[in-house]
């Protein structure tokens, strides 16, 4: 069974950027479809991007300041937060998309000037 690891969050200030990373224990070639999820408190966990051969997926709410890659070799994916607003605070996950495996720990993200 793969295990995937989120690293990488910290206090981002508005306009500001960074980079999430999810890596995987192995080899992740197998795996079609990865996505970056989040959940901030009192919310539900929302699907915010994906990536799989066929292309990117991106939520309304981040399209166009958030960039989702992959390196299969260094069996992780990324997320490129830029101009983080407010509302973008949360644990942010990764997983399978559709997810199929257990959810980790996640990595949080704060939003503060």
């Amino acid at each position: 069974q793969v295990q995937l690891v989120e690293s990488g969050g910290g206090l981002v200030q508005p306009g500001g950027s960074l980079t999430l990373s999810c890596t995987a224990s192995r080899s992740i070639l197998s795996i079609y479809s990865m996505g970056w999820y989040r959940q901030a408190p009192g919310k539900q966990r929302e699907l915010v991007a994906a990536i799989s051969g066929a292309g990117t997926y991106y939520a309304d709410s981040v399209k166009g300041r958030f960039t989702i890659s992959r390196d299969n070799a260094k069996n992780t994916v990324y997320l490129r937060m830029n101009s983080p607003k407010p509302e973008d605070a949360a644990v942010y996950y990764c997983n399978e998309q559709p997810p199929r495996r257990s959810w980790g720990q996640g990595t949080q993200v704060t939003v503060s000037s």
